[in-house]
């Protein structure tokens, strides 16, 4: 199974709002420098994350985005599922057509594959990933570097 961009970068981005729910809103200017993700495909990704309830836009000054409800309550299958991934190994795309419109001899194995990695991710919420201590000390060391001029300036500001 190969997860596309698309559900890496929505993870991605997810957990940058979760590390950093305490401080506020977060810009996609912000996410896009510190991650190495491009704004505009932010902004298609946000788009279905909102749709699907997982984050909420904050208008004005201080704003960007937030987590639509708490990062416990958030698990990692659910923000690929909402920017359309799936998880799926078949090669059929558990279609059960793999072979000349048939079934294959393996497909069972590869779709109860597919439902272990989907429970696994599943089992994954935000939190637990985001309070790991080589997450933090990754995240600790993006701020450091300067890459987090947003965020600076907020917390500044809030003081």
């Amino acid at each position: 199974m190969k997860l596309s961009t698309k559900g890496r970068y929505a993870v991605t981005a997810m957990m940058d709002l979760a590390i950093h729910d305490k401080v506020g809103p977060v810009t996609l200017a912000d996410i896009s420098v510190c991650q190495g993700i491009s704004l505009s495909y932010l902004e298609q990704l946000f788009a279905k994350l909102r749709k699907e309830h997982l984050v909420e836009g904050v208008r004005g000054p201080g704003g960007g985005y937030r987590l639509a409800r708490p990062a416990d309550q958030i698990t990692v299958a659910q923000i690929i599922s909402a920017v359309d991934e799936s998880v799926d190994v078949t090669r059929c795309n558990g279609q059960s057509d793999c072979q000349d419109g048939e079934r294959c001899l393996t497909h069972q194995l590869w779709d109860d594959l597919s439902q272990r990695l989907y429970s696994f991710l599943d089992g994954i919420t935000l939190a637990q990933f985001a309070n790991r201590p080589d997450v933090q000390a990754i995240a600790e060391r993006q701020d450091k570097a300067g890459r987090r001029q947003f965020m600076t300036y907020r917390r500044t500001a809030a003081a």
